[in-house]
């Protein structure tokens, strides 16, 4: 094959694929051609194209996944390495996977395994209840004894004091008059 004129010839290289556009090429043999009849035209609608087959592509394999769907400029393979996996400790999986071994087993049918027996939490023994009946009655028989009046309450403490309070105004009231003169400049 005798290529007679190449004129004008340009080559580049879209989404990984290379083209060369040549001009003018004349070749002796008929029918033959020598160079990529493509316009730049045809060129850029191929790159859409494979843009769209891409997105389509990821967004068919995150929902094979189960993950939503995120459209992508370029498909990039994900493996479950790649994804962070949340962290258990040791005891938390034993916990998990007696639940589950549970579980399986109702749902086979199996038996039921025996309750363990749980002692109840707070709960008074009969001593106890009987020590703590004793306690009260002595504290309502001694009571009976003073009269039955409480303790008169204490005077407040905490409170302001007239001079006090009045410092705190004049105090307050400069602290407004600073904002004010403040506000007042800008």
């Amino acid at each position: 094959m005798d290529v007679t004129n190449a004129r004008e010839s340009h080559e580049s290289e879209i989404l990984g694929i290379k083209f060369v556009i040549k001009k003018d090429c004349q070749c002796d043999e008929p029918g033959y051609v020598t160079s990529m009849d493509i316009s730049v035209k045809a060129l850029e609608e191929a790159v859409s194209i494979r843009r769209q087959i891409d997105n389509l592509e990821s967004r068919l394999s995150s929902i094979l996944r189960g993950a939503p769907a995120r459209p992508t400029t370029a498909a990039k393979p994900t493996t479950a390495r790649t994804q962070a996996r949340r962290y258990f400790s040791p005891s938390t999986r034993a916990k998990l996977a007696a639940a589950a071994k549970a579980r399986w087993a109702r749902l086979k049918g199996g038996t039921k395994p025996a309750p363990t027996p749980t002692k109840k939490k707070g709960a008074l023994t009969p001593a106890g209840r009987r020590k703590l009946s004793e306690l009260m009655k002595a504290r309502w028989a001694a009571r009976r004894k003073t009269g039955g009046t409480k303790a008169a309450p204490s005077a407040k403490k905490g409170g302001l004091t007239p001079a006090g309070r009045k410092r705190l105004s004049q105090l307050m009231k400069a602290r407004w008059a600073a904002r004010r003169r403040a506000a007042g400049r800008k």
